[in-house]
């Protein structure tokens, strides 16, 4: 799950949610308010200020907001946290730093509901003979923005599964809780004049409607039980069809240690870098090989099984956000990455026109701040004598050190300086998720202290491309 919370005790359960329309509804009218409120205030008491007073008055300002929407959201979960997880992943590149604040602050902790809270919507997806095959126990495993995860004992064989059961009505609350951030975000005037983001808030709901779906997550699970089933390095969790719907979602439970354990941390370095190796190369699967990418590469998602031998695990959980893409996106976008790895101008100019990242009446200012961008976005996989290698942070032998660098920092100011300078259109829409991906595989990797040699792994896929 995306933003889970597990192997800890809560010291508190939600007894409710504000499901119903009205509600979220009053909650985030709420919010709004006080929003533009606070906009006034801050508008007639900076009026005479200095710049720099009037910056300070600014980020107080978003400080006070971001601290009322997350004490207002611990009884409104669902797509309000789940969407602000989306964009702030997306907003790390591509949006104002003041916007990208507000979003962050809609993930506040997700606290589980209590059994009392939960069981009716078990009691309303399986029947009472399915129920009273199970044991179920009542504090939650994980939870999460969407639902929460319960394990069960299958009574007849003994056997240990979970449960990931919805919270009640989120499905029904997408809509309104989109509308809510963008008037949050007009509100605060955190958004860019030209910046179009219509077609990112389509794209957000499509896959915040198809994660509500259990059955749609089910097949999407089985389907990547099928292409790793042979692979001994990963382990995905089978599906117990006859114990899931439409809200529930049953499969067998897999044991595991999280990425940052204190157990796998203290792991030696060559085995950490082995899971680092299997990590990434099932994300070039994805990208270069499959087409299928599951975007929600949040730690919690994963789990390590330890072996003695030292073939250790990768666990994966939850494919809710798995999301296929179209070869006419990929092929360009593969191409892309081709070029910004080979240092080929002409082919990676082509590709970025493919997808209309830049235009032909772009300013040369803009296309090269973006070519520099995507070429520097390679870093970690470029080759030791690469000329953009000059400060060695590929060492000699080829290794990059993915815990020590600054690169998330370095692109990140980079794009600040396409945003503030140019009339920056919105990026492909197919990005958004693209984006959540590749940043979770490098705060993974980071998280594994990963001193790998990645060149030759991705050599491996993009040999491939044309």
């Amino acid at each position: 799950m995306d933003d889970k919370k597990s192997d800890k005790k809560q010291t508190k359960n939600l007894d409710k949610i504000k499901s119903s329309m009205f509600s979220r509804s009053l909650s985030l009218a709420k919010l709004t308010i006080q929003a533009g409120a606070s906009l006034a205030s801050h508008g007639v008491t900076s009026a005479l200020k200095s710049k720099e007073d009037k910056e300070e008055n600014w980020k107080k300002l978003l400080q006070n907001q971001a601290s009322l929407i997350s004490s207002e959201l611990g009884e409104l979960k669902g797509s309000l946290m789940k969407a602000g997880q989306m964009l702030s992943m997306y907003g790390e590149h591509f949006l104002p730093p003041e916007a990208n604040q507000l979003l962050r602050s809609l993930q506040s902790d997700s606290i589980p509901l209590t059994w009392e809270a939960i069981e009716p919507t078990l009691k309303k997806n399986l029947s009472p003979e399915k129920l009273a095959e199970l044991e179920i126990e009542k504090e939650a495993l994980a939870s999460a923005s969407m639902g929460q995860v319960h394990r069960a004992r299958v009574k007849a064989s003994g056997e240990s599964i979970v449960l990931k059961i919805q919270y009640p009505n989120v499905d029904k609350a997408i809509d309104s809780d989109l509308r809510a951030i963008r008037t949050l975000l007009g509100t605060l005037k955190l958004l860019p004049k030209d910046f179009d983001l219509n077609p990112l808030f389509a794209e957000v709901r499509e896959m915040l409607v198809q994660e509500t779906n259990y059955e749609i997550e089910a097949q999407l699970t089985e389907d990547f039980y099928a292409r790793l089933k042979d692979d001994a390095r990963y382990v995905v969790p089978k599906v117990i069809r006859e114990y899931s719907g439409p809200k529930i979602l049953a499969t067998t439970f897999e044991r595991g240690i999280r990425v940052d354990d204190p157990l796998i941390q203290s792991l030696p370095q060559d085995r950490r870098n082995k899971l680092a190796m299997n990590f990434l190369e099932l994300y070039f699967k994805e990208i270069f090989e499959w087409g299928v990418v599951q975007t929600d590469p949040h730690s919690g998602n994963y789990r390590i099984r330890l072996n003695p031998q030292g073939h250790d695990q990768l666990v994966l959980l939850d494919f809710g956000a798995t999301r296929e893409y179209d070869v006419e996106f990929l092929n360009p976008y593969r191409r892309m990455v081709k070029g910004s790895l080979f240092n080929d101008r002409e082919l990676f100019q082509s590709s970025a026109l493919d997808l209309r990242f830049i235009r032909e009446g772009d300013a040369d200012e803009l296309k090269k701040l973006f070519e520099e961008f995507c070429f520097e976005t390679v870093e970690p996989f470029i080759a030791p004598e690469d000329p953009r290698n000059q400060q060695g942070r590929v060492d000699k032998e080829g290794l990059y050190d993915w815990k020590n660098t600054d690169l998330p920092q370095r692109l990140s100011k980079k794009a600040f300086q396409i945003i503030r300078h140019f009339s920056w259109r919105t990026p492909p829409k197919e990005m958004i998720f693209l984006d959540r991906k590749t940043g979770g595989v490098f705060i993974f990797l980071s998280i594994l202290r990963a001193k790998i040699r990645g060149r030759d792994l991705l050599l491996k896929y993009i040999e491939r491309i044309s």
